[in-house]
């Protein structure tokens, strides 16, 4: 148990990192989600991976697979907030129309 513990400790870490510079860079992040929460999501999803699978994925792919979570993250349920005629505006866009 303290293994499993330590790796969440070190995941945690290491995400909280990438995502500092991604909260200080991007308002759409810091308006939509919670840091602390997105750190625990991150590291529930990587804690998937043994280990020795994540020291071996460089930082810079980390970095990109954590933004691919962000922006779904952030703009899932946008649709949700919109008013019926954003919603017609929306589908006619996506239509071509």
């Amino acid at each position: 148990m303290l293994e499993v513990t330590n790796y969440h400790q070190e995941l945690a870490v290491r995400i909280a990192r990438i995502l500092d510079k991604f909260f200080k860079n991007n308002s759409l992040y810091l308006v939509r989600l919670n840091k602390k929460e997105m750190i625990g999501t991150l590291v529930e999803t990587f804690a998937k991976f043994t280990p020795e699978e994540m020291r071996i994925i460089k930082d810079d792919d980390l970095t990109e697979r954590i933004n691919s979570i962000l922006v779904l993250e952030a703009v899932s349920g946008t649709l949700n907030e919109l008013t019926p005629e954003q919603i017609a505006i929306f589908d006619a866009v996506v239509e071509g129309k």
